[in-house]
């Protein structure tokens, strides 16, 4: 059954039957779909107010805007579910543990989380007794490590895997991937500073994850710590301390005097043994989750998992995301090498082609050629639900003001790794500064920035961003020779402040009116060669000469976009008349005055942005 003629395209209408797309799907995808034309679709869309080719990436709203005009249920896949079916097609699963007779008991994965400078890092330091604070831009961690450490419980030897997440705000997805893939968090709380907005959101990734919390109250040290204020505290939250009749352990430290660090340390696996079934399949083929990557100048692509099942082995043709490559080394943090890991294990992977992304999850396949077409169809997804969500609608009503000018702030992001590029990405993409100007990234990556960068900067007026890193070989002088804006930053704050300042400079400036006199027409004088001069009296402000007016009879606005052409008073002529004072007024060639008339004068002015 054919649905209505749109501007004579006939579809066949839908009758309400579901149609699943995955993200960034074109309208021929959708033609495929339900038999018809992409022709038709692309007609279709055009009389719904929207510019859209065949082939183009359709974000989300557009494709469901289609499918209820022509009665389609349009299901647009999520990434898990695309990921799944990606799978499938390869008689691959993820997250299936098998037999559970090939389980073993594997080591708790603990994440680290709190507000910003309530100690995390050095907490951790104090856990496995190094200093990565000492190597964080402004004392801010801004990516995600990972770390295995051996303590002691009643005479037995016992792993704990520690992820270390940022703090700071921009951040939220990097420490939600944490709280996804972890066991145990253990949420820190400054002492001498109480519960704040990021602790809060930390201990709600933590609720949603529906994982056991044990609270770490650190800088007891200091003057003015008062960790029964923060029990009390996070008892709104619904955090109760074991002291206080709860079940959340409660463990006061002290990151700088190494206080309590064992104590947390028990309770950690005092938790997990009451809590937590804390166990694995190791002989599946291994799977688990990328932490962090980055590209090292001497291995190349470096990506640091996280094994949750399986055990991965050097030689395993692996596919993380949307890379692929065969397991070259594996080291553990401190760059030992490995012969394998076990499931909660993280190490870091040398001999991938790309460095993946955060939060992407990792698979060992049996051959390399099916770890490359299951990477380049990830890569094709990704690259089509980006290019739809990088594309502003353009409606006909916007299509000519959309062709005389685009106001678009082009952006090449590199950083150390690639959880922190995706964060920063994140963090200016919710810039808001006016609908008639946008951001777009046009590339991202992990690594120095390049002469090709620079290239591709060259190529449509971009500003690169380089985020702990520094410009490469001929990548300086060529960007210095040719003008590229290259910035570079190390804290994540002034990176937003300076972009967002940038997106306002690209504004038109905004006016306000703002008047400046009104005068009351008493009569009307015919002049030679000049036209009608209105006899006035200023009734309030200023007349001015070759200000802006408007003439108003009975309320009613009878001209608008006038300017005051003459201005006399007596038979001189004048710049201005002040308040009281009577004066003839001209309007140049506009003559409809009559007595009683007001002309009201005013100038529009720019408005300061906030």
């Amino acid at each position: 059954m054919a649905a209505p003629s749109m501007g004579g395209v006939s579809l066949p209408r839908g009758n309400g039957q579901t149609v699943r797309l995955p993200r960034g799907a074109s309208l021929t995808d959708l033609a495929e779909k339900i038999g018809a034309q992409p022709a038709a679709l692309v007609t279709a869309l055009f009389h719904l107010g929207e510019m859209v080719t065949a082939t183009q990436s359709v974000n989300d709203e557009t494709l469901q805007l289609l499918g209820a005009e022509i009665d389609w249920d349009i299901q647009v896949v999520s990434p898990e579910d695309e990921d799944r079916e990606l799978l499938e097609t390869f008689d691959l699963t993820f997250g299936d543990e098998g037999d559970e007779e090939d389980w073993e008991a594997r080591p708790p994965v603990v994440t680290v989380m709190g507000h910003v400078d309530h100690g995390k890092t050095k907490l951790l330091d104090a856990v496995r007794n190094s200093n990565v604070v000492a190597r964080e831009a402004g004392g801010i961690t801004q990516h995600i490590g990972a770390y295995q450490i051996v303590t002691e419980l009643e005479d037995d030897e016992r792993p704990i895997t520690f992820i270390d997440t940022p703090g700071h705000e921009s951040f939220t997805a990097m420490r939600a991937r944490g709280a996804k893939v972890t066991d145990i968090v253990v949420l820190v709380v400054a002492a001498d500073d109480g519960v704040m907005p990021q602790t809060v959101e930390a201990l709600n990734h933590a609720q949603a994850a529906e994982v056991p919390i044990v609270v770490a109250v650190n800088k007891i040290d200091k003057e003015g710590a008062n960790p029964a204020k923060i029990r009390q505290q996070l008892t709104e939250y619904g955090l109760v301390a074991e002291e206080y009749g709860g079940d959340t352990m409660f463990v006061d430290v002290s990151a700088t005097t190494r206080q309590g660090i064992e104590e947390l340390e028990t309770a950690i696996l005092l938790t997990a043994d009451a809590s937590l079934d804390l166990r694995a399949n190791t002989q599946m083929d291994p799977q688990g989750v990328v932490i962090e990557g980055k590209l090292d100048k001497g291995r190349g692509p470096v990506a640091t998992v996280l094994v949750q099942r399986g055990t991965l082995r050097q030689g395993d043709s692996i596919v993380a995301g949307d890379a692929y490559g065969r397991v070259r080394s594996l080291l553990d943090e401190h760059g030992n090498k490995l012969k394998e890991a076990l499931p909660a294990r993280p190490v870091q992977v040398v001999g991938l082609t790309s460095v993946p992304r955060a939060g992407d999850t990792f698979l060992v396949v049996e051959e390399d050629r099916v770890a490359r077409q299951i990477a380049d169809r990830r890569q094709a997804r990704i690259r089509n639900a980006q290019n739809a969500s990088m594309r502003k609608r353009i409606s006909l009503e916007d299509l000519d003001a959309a062709l005389k000018e685009n106001r678009q702030l082009n952006l090449i992001i590199k950083g150390d790794n690639s959880g922190t590029v995706e964060a920063l990405e994140e963090a200016l993409m919710k810039i808001e500064v006016s609908d008639d100007i946008s951001l777009r990234v046009i590339h991202r990556g992990v690594g120095g920035i390049t002469k090709s960068d620079i290239d591709l900067a060259l190529a449509d007026d971009v500003i690169v961003l380089g985020f702990n890193v520094r410009a490469e070989g001929q990548a300086t002088e060529l960007a210095n020779r040719e003008g590229v804006d290259v910035r570079y930053y190390s804290v994540i704050y002034q990176a937003i402040e300076e972009i967002e300042a940038a997106l306002k400079g690209m504004l038109k400036p905004e006016y306000e009116e703002v008047a400046l006199g009104s005068a009351e027409v008493r009569e009307v004088f015919r002049v030679p060669r000049i036209g009608n001069v209105a006899g006035s009296i200023v009734r309030s402000g200023t007349i001015t000469r070759n200000s802006k007016a408007r003439l108003v009879r009975d309320g009613v606005v009878v001209a608008d976009n006038l300017t005051v052409e003459s201005l006399r008073r007596f038979k001189d002529d004048v710049t201005e008349v002040r308040e009281g004072y009577e004066c003839g007024i001209g309007l140049g060639s506009f003559n409809d005055i009559k007595t009683e008339d007001v002309i009201e004068t005013f100038e529009m002015r720019e408005k300061p942005r906030a």
